[in-house]
């Protein structure tokens, strides 16, 4: 029995179990994603035109970034009543929006309805941050492939909740509102107190890489997956009962992580309390020399005496020659001939406050691309239902779980591909998001042509693109500026996707597509006249056609290529730091 009892609790403390758990998390946190579908339902039910949508979809994206709140309740707060914040945001944001829409509740005015979106949305960052802060705290040596995976089940969950929604049949397409407020609700409410830190130093083990393969092929079958599914129940009309198989399969894929930490309590002896205490005592002793490190005597003359050349050595034989310098500068110090200071901040790599960030020319060089990038393919996943039906597909679904579909292997790939870039090369991560910058340029270029396939194509390149920002951005910023304020630095860095979609969203694209759909509407109509201020019945708003999107496209994609040139340069500026960080002792 008191084996059963030791089992368990290292069941329980086992920091692979709040991974899974913050996958399950973050695959119905994502709700954001879904704008594209319920969009749609809200613009007929409540007679809005697309200006009016675009304002919702703002307010969406603010819920979805803003965090600050979100930062502060998570340092005074444990993870478990900051997940149980954001479930109650999202049940009363999305469950009075669903009130309305079907006449259950009075109509509200437009600047109430987008208070409630934007509280419904604004819990999907106590989700995120707990989820993230928690994971990068148990596995420090893994923040790469860590955040991808879990910031690419975010992106996934569009698709994982259309599949759902497709198993409860329902004819009202309000329903999917419902279902949108209760699902992620009642999943966070059942899982959050497993989210926490698990003193992850004391349990890393050499089974790691072996683990995170096995998460990796989960990634991959399950994006194959629902590619599959997706396509079948688009090309083919399938019966209910097929539905119903589909959908649990599904559930088996998402439960399969699971036996991870199932495997490694019933399999791997567990660890004796004086072990425990020893590593324990280990890490004080170690977490002391970083202390002491951090607060180390720094000489005015080290810089001007420390050749360029010895930031680009490896680690070993950098200290060994910054240590040498230090001896030097010392032993002048006493003898009077320079000035002793102290360092008056951190240096790049070190722990930041988000202050000390706000201040530095790196972070501005990696939040700028983020409001050219990915607020340029946020606004094509908020108008994904307007842009496939002026294109003429009549199903809308199929790229909303089609883009959640590349944006989950985007986030994944690209957290993979910028590990090895770092582990392997000592090349700065923000290489990788340059590559996926190309990739939303020429994805936008081709929505904008609107040749035939145009959309699966650019759904594949814009959610490929985007996901990879989300994974290799807020792993540079903890490289960057550390772990002690990660959860400040990623809530700020997400005001790139309001920012970026209250231009290209509420003032671009949403302008022209009503100004072409009035063009149309005068040449159907002649003698109807103008349409002012939001008087257009959703019928008159509708545009048909490539050129509804085609200028807002071509701008995106222009300045996705000016975010390039953007984090190229913070690939220059950074390669000091990264070959500090990840270079090898030479043999």
């Amino acid at each position: 029995m008191s084996e059963f009892n030791e089992r368990f609790k290292a069941f329980i403390n086992n920091r692979w179990l709040v991974f899974v758990a913050a996958i399950w998390i973050q695959a119905c946190a994502g709700i954001g994603y879904m704008f594209g579908s319920i969009s749609p339902v809200i613009k007929s039910n409540l007679n809005y035109n697309q200006r009016q949508v675009a304002r919702l979809g703002i307010a969406k994206d603010l819920g979805d970034s803003v965090g600050f709140l979100t930062g502060y309740i998570c340092e005074v707060l444990p993870l478990w009543a900051a997940l149980l914040v954001g479930a109650i945001q999202n049940l009363v944001g999305y469950g009075w929006v669903w009130l309305i829409i079907t006449g259950k509740a009075t109509p509200l005015p437009l600047w109430a309805m987008c208070l409630l979106i934007f509280l419904g949305t604004n819990g999907e960052t106590y989700f995120n941050t707990a989820a993230l802060v928690s994971c990068v705290q148990n596995f420090p040596k893994n923040r790469g492939p860590i955040v991808g995976i879990l910031k690419g089940f975010a992106g996934l969950s569009g698709a994982i909740l259309t599949q759902i929604y497709a198993l409860i049949h329902s004819p009202d397409q309000a329903s999917l509102v419902f279902m949108i407020a209760v699902g992620p609700t009642m999943v966070v409410i059942s899982l959050m107190f497993i989210i926490r830190p698990v003193k992850g130093h004391r349990q890393i083990r050499p089974s790691d890489a072996r683990s995170f393969s096995f998460v990796y092929s989960a990634c991959l079958v399950l994006a194959a997956y629902l590619m599959g599914v997706m396509l079948v129940q688009d090309l083919i009309d399938v019966s209910h009962t097929i539905v119903i198989i589909f959908t649990s399969i599904l559930f088996v894929i998402l439960l399969y992580p699971m036996s991870i930490p199932v495997i490694m309590t019933f399999t791997e002896e567990p660890r004796q309390s004086i072990e425990e205490a020893l590593l324990l005592e280990s890490e004080k002793k170690e977490s002391g020399k970083a202390a002491e490190s951090d607060t180390e005597v720094v000489f005015s003359e080290l810089e001007d005496e420390k050749p360029k050349e010895v930031d680009m050595l490896p680690r070993s034989e950098r200290k060994k020659r910054i240590a040498q310098l230090q001896a030097r500068v010392a032993q002048a110090a006493a003898e009077g001939a320079v000035r002793v200071k102290r360092r008056r901040g951190p240096h790049r790599g070190e722990d930041f406050t988000l202050t000390q960030a706000l201040v530095k020319a790196d972070f501005w060089l990696l939040w700028f691309p983020f409001v050219l990038a990915s607020g340029s393919g946020l606004t094509v996943i908020d108008n994904l239902g307007q842009m496939s039906q002026s294109l003429g597909y009549d199903n809308t679904h199929i790229f909303v779980s089609m883009i959640s579909i590349w944006n989950f292997l985007g986030r994944v790939g690209g957290g993979y591909l910028s590990e090895i870039v770092v582990r392997d090369y000592a090349y700065p991560r923000p290489v990788a998001m340059a590559v996926a910058q190309v990739i939303l340029a020429v994805g936008h270029f081709f929505i904008a042509m609107g040749w035939p396939g145009a959309m699966y194509v650019g759904t594949l390149l814009i959610g490929l693109g985007y996901g990879a920002h989300w994974s290799v951005g807020p792993a540079t910023a903890s490289e960057l500026f550390g772990l002690k304020s990660f959860g400040a630095l990623y809530n700020f860095l997400t005001l790139a996707n309001p920012g970026g979609s209250l231009v290209f969203s509420g003032l671009i694209a949403s302008s022209i597509y009503d100004r072409e759909a009035e063009k149309q509407e005068q040449q159907r109509h002649p003698h109807v006249g103008s349409f002012f201020n939001g008087t257009l019945t959703s019928e008159a708003s509708k545009c048909e056609g490539s050129i509804c999107f085609f200028l807002t496209s071509m701008i995106m994609s222009g300045l996705c290529i000016i975010a390039i040139f953007m984090t190229m340069t913070l690939v220059y500026r950074t390669k000091p730091v990264y070959a500090s960080l990840y270079g090898k002792p030479r043999t």
